[in-house]
């Protein structure tokens, strides 16, 4: 029976499936001495993204078969020195397609309607009302940079809301443009012509700041960037500098360059939305996660 060694919190779900065919030992909060001894007895390591699976852990795995994070990205993984070692990485990017979409979605609703001002305002006594005007999603135009699961989930949802679709990706999904009535463009005509661009891209290193201060001033002056994906995807400095001068509209963010953005200058600005790394964070989302990843180690334990 495999030993399989969970250090990040997943779902009881998962756990109970996980125990149905491995011997399973959850112990989160390790500290990065205790986790290098203490992996040295596993044939598998599952991680969320709490625990930093480096190369001396990798190292010190001896009987390491598969590391396996319940959740998108591996940017938590030492990828290449897992697989010089011949060691499985498996992941669940499946798992939070509906809730960063839906999040998407109540990001640019917030910012449309000025809902975080006016909850608070409102709960402080004032009656802001004609301060408040918005403007409506119907109609707009929303580009979509990226055409994955995520991408197209957000999509599909923009359309019941009547906007008008721009996307971009290297591999184009023509059914998806057929479905929705969108059309491919290059990168620099949807930054041109989109009311809000949502970011759906993985942090590859070609992809890093891959919006910065040009793709910026590019952008409608009433334009509304959102990203859900990866911080390290936007300059953040030139961002903060787009914000100031108003050179866009606002941004709606739930990843940054540095998490958390302690003493971020974004936290000051008046026409940001922002939340903490809340894409996955649905109880549906965080089940799938773990089940999905169960699923992988049991499929990859049995070739």
């Amino acid at each position: 029976m495999a030993k399989i060694l969970v250090t990040d919190p997943i779902h009881e779900d998962g756990l109970k499936a996980l125990r149905e065919f491995a011997e399973v030992e959850v112990a989160t909060g390790l500290k990065p001495a205790d986790l290098l001894e203490k992996v040295k007895e596993y044939d598998v390591l599952v991680v969320r993204s709490a625990t930093k699976v480096t190369k001396d852990v990798i190292d010190a795995g001896k009987q390491l078969g598969i590391i396996a994070r319940a959740g998108v990205g591996l940017d938590n993984v030492d990828v290449k020195a897992a697989e010089k070692r011949g060691i499985k990485v498996l992941n669940s990017p499946e798992a939070p397609t509906i809730a960063v979409a839906e999040l998407v979605l109540g990001h640019m609703l917030s910012f449309a309607r000025h809902l975080p001002r006016a909850d608070s305002s409102t709960k402080a006594g004032r009656w802001e009302k004609s301060q408040l005007m918005g403007t409506e999603l119907r109609g707009k135009t929303l580009g979509i940079v990226g055409t994955g699961k995520i991408g197209r989930a957000v999509g599909y949802r923009a359309k019941a809301f009547l906007m008008e679709l721009l996307l971009y990706d290297v591999a184009k999904n023509q059914e998806f443009a057929e479905r929705t009535g969108a059309k491919y463009v290059d990168l620099n005509t949807l930054f041109q012509e989109s009311d809000f661009v949502t970011l759906h891209v993985p942090l590859m290193p070609e992809a890093k700041h891959m919006v910065g201060k040009r793709e910026l001033e590019l952008m409608k002056p009433t334009a509304v960037l959102i990203n859900t994906s990866r911080g390290g995807i936007v300059d953040e400095a030139a961002l903060i500098e787009a914000l100031k001068d108003k050179k866009i509209a606002g941004a709606c963010l739930d990843v940054y360059g540095q998490e958390p953005p302690r003493d971020s200058p974004l936290l000051e600005l008046p026409n940001v939305v922002l939340t903490p790394h809340l894409g996955a964070s649905t109880r549906e989302a965080q089940r799938d996660a773990a089940m999905i990843i169960v699923q992988k180690i049991k499929d990859t334990l049995v070739q």
